[in-house]
């Protein structure tokens, strides 16, 4: 049996940081992969994904340009195929850099294969044994599947990326992110789009003003929005796939020639033997963890996905910056030191960041608001692109910034803004009292300022 100072399990964003690091400071370390290198992140998620959000912009804005004075003279083409191929040799080059990169590393070691608990300090890979002192579980999530759809042939998030053909119907179960970003993706791609969702509204946490503004944004685009879809069902047919929905009004059908399933993501803790090594889930299978992202086994972390505390590469990422620092930095870092963030890449773009008013109602918090209509920004008028809202909430006694939601062109990257300040614990009166560039956009957000409204 090979003895390692340290195993770390999965190889998604979080992983090769940490191996890295560990096997730099002289630790024997090995990491293990049951599949492509690079998790979720690089193979079916960030990488590939928005490789389809830049095409399926350029062929809005290829189609959608008339108003600005750019007429296109014959038929617009869209080739996915070609789409595809751009997509996985940038899912290569990434996969092929964390090898080189692997290789390359003194006191590293790549093990091939699916790893599974023996007891707290032995992991089987390919029948052989493997022990170490510590162990990082970085083993990210999947697609949940409800029970309904195994008989029928459906997409999933990974799936729905190996397609060479448009789709004629493509239908849609889940109105979260997922579902949001390849719907509107391939509407522009040329497909019918419906999407179905179980509840009232579209992005379940979001405020109910900005899921209203969302749902018009996507129903103006041509997609067909069915909301407070329950009983929602599919059957194989000749044509593709019967999608059924709302028993109690009376059964309503539609014909799919593709069905994507977006219902969510579960951890890939099931098959991992953590029961032999003592480690603790909770009741949806995500490991357990501290401040510090140890479990209740004092050797044992866990990072990424399938801790249930982020599920983002970002967050992920952090994550290894938590168990490095504890590690080898001075100044240590701790999960709750994080704001959690994060965005929706629909078009135009949601960013969000700590609280909305929906958690600050239930919290009880005395707060501000301050909101700006996308329509009474110049550079947004500029650009024909005047969808969405601003807003960004302000903690009444302490004029601490508690949270901002945008909606709204380009707001992935001026999000940013918010977050640094809040990361400072400044007042809002910072960005209040900046002078930013005109004409962007960022540069209302000091004057939406001036009068935040009581909530």
């Amino acid at each position: 049996m090979e003895k390692f100072d340290a195993i770390i399990i999965g190889t998604g964003q979080a992983g090769p940081s940490l191996a890295a690091s560990m096997a730099k400071n002289g630790f024997k370390t090995a990491i293990i992969e049951k599949g492509h290198l690079g998790g979720t992140c690089v193979n079916v998620g960030c990488t590939p994904t928005k490789a389809y959000v830049a095409s399926a912009r350029r062929a809005f804005a290829a189609g959608n340009s008339e108003e600005h004075g750019v007429i296109l003279q014959g038929d617009l083409k869209i080739d996915l195929k070609r789409i595809k191929e751009r997509k996985d040799k940038l899912v290569h080059d990434s996969r092929s850099g964390l090898e080189k990169m692997f290789a390359d590393t003194e006191n590293l070691t790549l093990i091939r294969g699916k790893a599974t608990f023996l007891d707290e300090h032995t992991v089987e890979v390919n029948n052989e044994k493997y022990s170490a002192d510590k162990f990082y579980i970085n083993v990210g999530g999947r697609p949940r599947i409800p029970e309904d759809f195994n008989s029928v042939d459906y997409l999933t998030n990974e799936s729905i990326l190996e397609l060479e053909e448009i789709p004629e119907h493509l239908v849609i179960v889940g109105g979260g992110y997922i579902g949001l970003e390849f719907g509107q993706m391939f509407k522009r791609f040329g497909s019918k789009v419906t999407i179905l969702e179980r509840g009232d509204q579209l992005l379940k946490k979001e405020d109910d003003d900005i899921a209203e503004a969302i749902a018009e944004i996507l129903k103006n685009s041509g997609i067909e929005v069915k909301l407070n879809s329950d009983c929602i069902g599919a059957e194989k047919s000749e044509i593709g796939t019967i999608v059924q929905y709302n028993c109690e009004k009376g059964i309503e059908k539609i014909k799919a020639s593709h069905f994507l399933v977006a219902t969510g993501r579960i951890p890939n803790t099931d098959d991992l033997g953590l029961e032999k090594a003592g480690v603790k889930l909770d009741e949806r299978g995500f490991i357990i963890v501290n401040d510090e992202l140890q479990t209740n086994v004092p050797h044992i972390w866990a990072l990424g996905d399938c801790n249930g505390e982020g599920a983002f590469t970002h967050t992920a990422y952090n994550d290894f910056q938590i168990v490095n620092s504890h590690l080898f930095e001075v100044k240590k870092r701790y999960l709750s030191d994080r704001f959690t963030c994060y965005a929706a890449f629909i078009d135009p773009p949601l960013a969000r960041v700590g609280l909305n008013e929906n958690d600050i109602k239930q919290q009880g918090i005395k707060a501000k608001v301050a909101v700006r209509p996308m329509s009474k920004i110049a550079r947004a008028k500029e650009k024909g692109e005047t969808a969405g809202k601003l807003k960004i909430f302000i903690e009444s006694d302490t004029n601490k910034i508690l949270g901002a939601t945008f909606l709204g062109a380009g707001a992935d990257e001026y999000i940013h803004t918010v977050i640094d300040q809040m990361y400072a614990g400044a007042s809002y009166e910072v960005i209040r009292d900046a002078i930013h560039i005109h004409p962007t956009v960022s540069e209302l957000l000091p004057t939406m300022l001036e009068n935040p409204r009581e909530l």
